[in-house]
């Protein structure tokens, strides 16, 4: 059976305002975080490399969305992280995390100022502590978009992110884009990791305050 009435351009009968209220396994994330231990195994011409890495990230509700009947709650973020003892930004990304209650689907979108951009999904009940979403080249819904450069020279086939909630309030994350790399006979597992304690709370959306 249909998640969705058949009228696909009927609109949501009660969506709310309190977004904090109904972001299902989202709503720990919410807020101002940082992370002072990041690890990032990257791929170099003398192999891998693994760094350290500084972040900050921001993750801050927004108002109801839907498409149709469809309903989509969210958070807004952005990412930036440096070396240690750096001021330069290393790696930089902004999109959104969103929560469909009436499928029980979380969506995370990515941008990068590479020229590249993915939108992961996983399945997880409204109090999941742990979640995993993934993204795979080629697909129309849930994939993987870069640019020719890219595509050519460091292929990104397939993205997976596993977010873990902990019970002291930090959450922590567990990334493997896994790329073909022109000249490597081996696919490239490019991890990321780290875990975030919050440093400031997230500003309702304005029409709930």
């Amino acid at each position: 059976m249909s998640a969705y009435p058949p009228d696909i351009y009927a609109e949501p009968a009660n969506p709310g305002i309190d977004t904090l209220a109904k972001l299902g396994p989202l709503a720990p994330l919410a807020g101002i975080w940082e992370g002072m231990r990041g690890v990032d195994v990257a791929p170099k011409s003398e192999g891998p490399r693994t760094e350290s890495f500084h972040e900050r990230i921001e993750l801050q509700p927004v108002d109801p969305g839907n498409n149709g009947p469809q309903l989509l709650y969210a958070l807004r973020y952005h990412t930036r992280m440096t070396r240690p003892g750096e001021i330069g930004t290393y790696h930089d990304q902004v999109g959104y995390w969103l929560w469909e209650p009436a499928t029980e689907t979380v969506m995370h979108s990515l941008t990068i100022p590479r020229g590249q951009t993915v939108l992961a999904v996983g399945k997880a009940k409204p109090d999941a502590r742990q979640f995993t979403l993934s993204a795979k080249r080629g697909t129309t819904d849930f994939g993987i978009c870069s640019n020719p450069y890219l595509e050519e020279n460091f292929r990104t086939d397939s993205f997976t992110i596993t977010v873990t909630v902990h019970d002291d309030g930090s959450w922590s994350y567990e990334e493997d884009t896994v790329m073909t790399i022109r000249g490597q006979a081996e696919p490239f597992h490019h991890r990321d990791s780290n875990r975030l304690a919050r440093v400031a709370p997230p500003e309702p959306n304005p029409l709930a305050r």
